[in-house]
């Protein structure tokens, strides 16, 4: 009920409604409802006071001139002219202290009559509105959290095991290369990657099992949380109609001029108060805080292998000392998606073919030219000799 907030700049995953426990925007709705009626009848308490200390200066001032005039030498026509001032006073001294006595004694009870049968409490619960939809949200998402509990692990699981495969991958590649390597070394290093992939693939084969359990409980889930949800919409918008009509009594309380500027001031008050929409309000709120959110729904989170910073220091002394060029070029392949952090680094895509130019250095980097003719530094296990 209160000014509506900033648009979220957070993480849509972490802040969407969908995620678990982040359906209390909309459960603590209703204490700030409650909170937003006790603010507005403390408010007009306090312009029913400002009306009521206006009365009486206006009374002050139209008795203080009133006695000073009856003594002046002003007389006929002008006196009355004179007098038909404090007149006036007089009459919008009454109508002001009106106003005062209807904003507290109608509009102020009104609203707390109201807001005591809009807001029933439930013994050490708090507002029965609140709990019983937080009851039904937490009921509602514990299947699911639970789901994406086991889904998060096996994701975890999965990454490390990638990252498993490739020290064993390394482990093997270095084995074969090095000419002092027995052939039963080099057979041990092959059998224990072969067994590290298999398991991967036994974990990832968990992994997007999860994930489709995850993936075909989804329409049910949503099904659920926005049934309750609307049934929180609902009393929302039962709340914001009454109070748009509060507001327009108090308006009407407030207009009593027929002056011309006075009358474009409340006119646009008017309008801004007429222009209050339960159904707009609603629009707002779920696309905000409710199943209108965007959310990164889980999908699969492949794997990149990690880089090696690159010392360019180091590679432009050990290129000085006469690192052999390739003469030609080998075509590579890129395995995976990469945008170069500086202006020397090559940005591909999967799939992407270009020419291999200078061997891999000891910190994991290449040369390469890509098929427009740019020419920079690549991490060497982000591609594979392209057949």
């Amino acid at each position: 009920m209160a000014s509506l907030p900033k648009e979220p700049t957070q993480d849509a995953k972490r802040q969407s409604f969908w995620m678990p426990g982040n359906y209390v925007r909309t459960v603590h709705r209703t204490e700030k409802s409650f909170q937003a009626c006790n603010d507005i009848v403390a408010c007009f308490n306090e312009r029913a006071k400002v009306e009521k200390q206006y009365a009486q200066q206006l009374n002050q001032w139209s008795n203080k001139w009133k006695t000073i005039v009856d003594s002046r030498p002003l007389y006929g026509s002008l006196m009355k002219a004179w007098q038909c001032f404090f007149t006036s006073t007089e009459r919008l001294s009454a109508l002001h202290s009106s106003i005062s006595q209807s904003l507290t004694a109608e509009e102020g009870d009104r609203v707390k009559t109201w807001q005591k049968e809009t807001f029933p409490k439930k013994l050490f619960c708090g507002f029965s509105e609140s709990h019983g939809n937080k009851t039904s949200f937490s009921r509602a998402q514990k299947p699911w959290s639970k789901k994406m509990m086991k889904l998060e692990k096996a994701r975890v699981a999965y990454h490390k095991s990638c990252q498993r495969e490739q020290n064993a991958l390394d482990k093997e590649k270095q084995a074969n290369e090095n000419p002092q390597t027995s052939p039963e070394k080099k057979q041990k290093f092959l059998e224990s990657r072969e067994k590290v992939t298999e398991d991967k693939e036994k974990v990832r084969e968990r992994y997007e099992k999860l994930l489709e359990d995850v993936t075909s409980y989804t329409p049910r889930y949503m099904e659920e949380m926005e049934a309750i949800f609307e049934q929180s919409q609902e009393e929302e918008r039962k709340r914001i109609s009454f109070l748009k009509q509060a507001f327009l009594s108090i308006h009407r309380h407030l207009d009593i001029t027929n002056n011309e500027s006075v009358k474009a001031v409340y006119s646009e008050l008017h309008n801004t108060l007429m222009s209050i929409n339960e159904l707009d309000d609603l629009k707002w709120w779920k696309n905000n805080n409710g199943p209108g959110m965007p959310t990164d729904w889980p999908k699969i989170d492949e794997w990149l292998p990690p880089i090696k910073k690159l010392n360019r220091k180091k590679r432009e002394q050990q290129r000085k000392d006469g690192r052999p060029v390739m003469i030609g070029g080998v075509k590579v392949r890129a395995m995976y998606d990469y945008v170069g952090e500086e202006g020397d680094e090559l940005s591909f895509k999967a799939g992407e073919v270009f020419l291999k130019v200078e061997e891999e250095d000891d910190q994991g980097w290449c040369r390469g030219v890509l098929s427009g003719g740019k020419e920079g530094f690549y991490p060497a296990n982000y591609v594979e000799v392209a057949e």
